[in-house]
């Protein structure tokens, strides 16, 4: 600290100009201090000048921003368009799209676009996103995944070609208890659509011969068709809880095919074939991650549509909408999932098949 002291002490007794005193004769330093224009910032002024200067970086008005033809253009849309057309330029959904409506039915027409900013929720940041827009209006690109192809989730392997051949199929899905089935036509017409009770389902030890009658009585009950899909189940072989049910869909499965694919010349299109699950939940939008959500609303408006539209995407028969008018409510024991599905696959698998 002492060191410190002595060299302050010793450079003011010589009059060192770079430390405490400045050298003999001269002015005091004048440091320029500037203020910034709030508009735009870019500009300065010195304080010394603080009556003279002026910003010459002024705001413009958003008329002077576009040219006659674009404002002749921009007034247009905004003069003219509905909420719902409004609602389609970039910012003006929603609220704004409302306020310039209410402005417009009580103020009249839009005379200039300096006037928008007078609407509620709209200011000059805004209203250049708003015109540039409808100047240069962005495509809007297709974020939707997209659709599953049909052949990569049929098993067996076979030509699309070979599938458009059908003019009628019955969708079947294996449930724990049951088994149920939908006759659909190319017309997506539903011609037949029940479903059948299985009592030796899971019972004991899995007995084959009380499978097989059934499965056989569940068979002969089915309408003839062209093609027969059977939903191929994805249960995943890491949920061993699951074992005994993924033996059970096997082994009905596998009797379904022997009993209804009559065998064929070799190299023939396999009249039985089978429909992954996971490509009728993701046509319907029924996926959330690796599972599948329930399908009971989306048959409830095809039958709603089918009795009310005159061009309905599925046609039900007058008495089948009445048979099932109350399967399907959300809240009871049983909502007929099996019988949802056997219809979404076989609607599925047409849809897919066109497209």
């Amino acid at each position: 600290m002492w060191v410190v002291r002595y060299l302050l002490s010793a450079a003011v007794q010589r009059g060192h100009p770079g430390l405490l005193r400045r050298p003999l004769g001269s002015l005091p330093e004048r440091y320029h201090r500037y203020l910034h224009c709030t508009c735009c910032w870019s500009s300065r002024i010195s304080i010394a000048d603080i009556d003279s200067t002026v910003c010459k970086d002024e705001p413009k008005s958003l008329d002077d921003c576009y040219t006659p033809e674009q404002r002749t253009a921009i007034l247009q849309i905004l003069n003219s368009a509905s909420e719902d057309e409004l609602a389609g330029v970039k910012l003006l959904r929603g609220q704004k799209a409302i306020n310039i409506v209410e402005y417009r039915n009580r103020n009249g027409p839009f005379r200039d676009l300096e006037s928008i900013v007078n609407v509620p929720l709209l200011k000059h940041k805004t209203a250049t996103v708003v015109f540039n827009s409808i100047i240069c209006p962005q495509e809007k690109k297709d974020k939707r995944k997209p659709r599953v192809q049909i052949v990569k989730f049929i098993r067996p392997e076979v030509d699309r070609s070979a599938l458009k051949e059908a003019n009628s199929i019955v969708s079947i899905i294996c449930g724990t208890n049951k088994i149920a089935w939908a006759h659909v036509d190319r017309a997506l017409t539903v011609l037949n659509w029940q479903q059948e009770d299985c009592p030796n389902f899971m019972r004991g030890a899995y007995m084959a011969s009380a499978y097989l009658e059934d499965v056989t009585t569940v068979v002969s009950r089915m309408p003839a068709a062209d093609l027969f899909v059977v939903e191929k189940p994805g249960i995943s072989l890491q949920n061993t809880s699951l074992y005994s049910v993924m033996a059970h869909l096997r082994t009905v499965e596998a009797m379904l095919f022997a009993l209804l694919g009559a065998p064929g010349e070799p190299g023939a299109t396999p009249k039985v074939v089978n429909m992954m699950r996971v490509a009728v939940g993701r046509h319907f939008g029924l996926m959330v991650g690796e599972a599948r959500t329930s399908g009971a609303r989306t048959v409830r408006d095809m039958m709603t549509d089918s009795a009310t539209r005159k061009a309905p995407r599925v046609t039900f028969p007058h008495e089948l909408l009445v048979r099932y008018r109350n399967a399907f409510q959300v809240g009871t024991r049983n909502r007929g999932e099996e019988l949802c599905d056997a219809l979404l696959q076989a609607v599925a698998f047409y849809e897919l098949l066109s497209e």
